[in-house]
């Protein structure tokens, strides 16, 4: 397409697809079956490695770890995490320009298998680095063209959309119930290394699931939107190997290290997310009311950034507090560490379903993306707040259900934001950007991770108060701030809720 047209008429031309009448898939349309089922292996190898990443880290020779220090290990975990997200705008990229979202999605599988792998194979630092660089930038291309090719099966005045998404979302969580859970039986059980080889006989599946669906997905998620023109393949082949040759210096001079890495993943992030804000903002491919939709998602990233900040500290904070405090004592059992992380999908894929069907039936009554996320910020503001009620308390004092009761307003907080900024992503983006639009939400993530890890820093078990309270009350104040300015949001939304 090489004009963009009017802004909802572009979008309805490229991604209408002719599922509005297919319910076949829990009212959603088929082909959301074949995205829900890699998504959800994919979550299960992800999470099921996250899961035992952090004590594998930190834990000593002895007990199967490297010994890192604690401080440097969730620094280097949030780093990951933020590269994760990071790494998003580099799958979006190569789908608008290059291959198309399920091409990408596709090859990333293939990317993330070997990451898992190395893993499980290679010992000590190297099998770290090596893994999760190529688990990182693997991860970054399925996340956003995942949720793009989910975007393909809605034409734009399909009230279901919202609700397919938190549907999309029931199988994301479905993997991270059961990926923690056996990841960390076998790193109980057998060590480290066989929890991460299951991680990649997960993926594994997935793959198999994937490639025989994949010829159910319609047309437009194959569709490159705005291809690079040969002319450029070599301009841009020079910079992602000088960019690559850079890492690879800043990292051999010392520039880079392992207890900075955190902060590097955010000044990396900030910058990335300011530019491609100008990028598409100053765009003549774009229409007016695309640039108008545009300038509405900096209230709803800037929320966003603040709400996984807090959220993604359940694989910083809340592991080591889940290791040292929490009371895990199960009929005389020790409960793994990493069984905390299947909590929160437990709820997600309760209320996820809830979720879906309460939204698909308001249809057009149900309250405006800003106020959905407004109101996450304040829940995740509030499930912080209620850490302090076992503040500064010995070990093994706090108690499994009040670990649950936290992490259930954690999920309902998560419900207001995740799915909703992933569906919103679609509906703002313009006809030109629509994956990296939905690359900018992952931004945001990235963004909140990194900072995740570097807060937990300034976590201090023996003085747990100002932490709690401070982030708590940082959350609440951004959301209330979002709702209070509901009204203009809305305008620039043109139209969409």
């Amino acid at each position: 397409m090489s004009e963009a047209k009017d802004g909802d008429t572009a979008t309805a031309d490229i991604y209408a697809t002719s599922s509005d009448g297919d319910t076949r898939f829990f009212g959603q349309p088929w082909a959301l079956a074949h995205v829900f089922g890699v998504e959800m292996w994919e979550r299960f190898s992800f999470y099921g490695m996250q899961g035992i990443l952090l004590i594998y880290l930190y834990y000593t020779a002895a007990e199967g770890g490297l010994g890192i220090d604690k401080s440097v290990a969730t620094g280097i975990v949030g780093a990951y995490g933020g590269a994760v997200y990071l790494s998003t705008i580099l799958g979006a990229w190569i789908a608008d320009r290059l291959l198309g979202s399920e091409r990408v999605l596709f090859f990333s599988a293939w990317v993330i298998m070997a990451g898992h792998i190395a893993l499980a194979l290679i010992p000590g630092v190297l099998g770290v680095g090596v893994g999760l660089v190529l688990v990182a930038l693997g991860s970054g291309g399925l996340k956003a063209n995942a949720t793009s090719v989910v975007g393909t099966l809605y034409s734009a005045e399909d009230t279901r959309r919202d609700g397919g998404f938190s549907l999309f979302y029931l199988g994301i969580n479905l993997g991270a119930f059961f990926g923690p859970l056996l990841t960390g039986l076998l790193q109980t059980t057998l060590g480290f290394h066989w929890g991460f080889g299951l991680a990649a006989v997960g993926m594994g599946i997935g793959l198999i699931q994937y490639s025989i669906g994949r010829k159910g997905l319609p047309a437009a998620a194959r569709i490159v939107p705005n291809p690079l023109p040969r002319s450029r393949y070599g301009m841009w082949a020079g910079i992602a190997v000088a960019g690559v040759a850079a890492i690879v210096l800043l990292t051999v001079t010392g520039v880079i290290r392992a207890d900075n890495l955190a902060l590097v993943v955010i000044l990396v992030t900030v910058v990335a997310a300011i530019a491609y804000f100008v990028v598409v903002l100053s765009s003549p491919r774009i229409e007016p009311i695309e640039r108008s939709r545009v300038f509405a998602f900096i209230p709803l990233f800037i929320v966003s950034v603040g709400f996984w900040s807090l959220y993604q500290q359940q694989f910083t904070v809340l592991t080591i507090y889940s290791d040292v405090r929490l009371n895990r004592d199960l009929f005389g059992w020790e409960m793994p560490v990493s069984w905390v992380q299947s909590i929160n999908p437990i709820f997600i894929i309760i209320l996820s379903g809830v979720f879906a069907a309460v939204w698909t039936k308001l249809g057009s009554r149900q309250p405006s993306t800003p106020v959905k996320f407004g109101l996450g910020a304040i829940i995740m503001g509030a499930a912080f707040l209620l850490f302090l009620v076992w503040a500064n308390g010995g070990e093994n004092t706090t108690p499994l259900l009040g670990i649950i009761g936290i992490l259930f307003v954690f999920t309902v907080a998560e419900l207001f934001i995740s799915p909703i900024g992933l569906s919103v992503s679609t509906k703002l983006a313009p006809a030109v950007f629509h994956t990296q639009m939905i690359a900018l939400f992952f931004l945001s993530v990235a963004l909140g991770t990194a900072i995740a890890g570097e807060l937990g820093k300034f976590y201090d078990p023996n003085d747990e108060v100002p932490y709690f309270t401070i982030l708590g009350f940082v959350a609440i104040a951004l959301g209330v701030a979002l709702v209070l300015c509901v009204k203009p949001v809305l305008k620039l939304m043109r139209g969409v809720r």
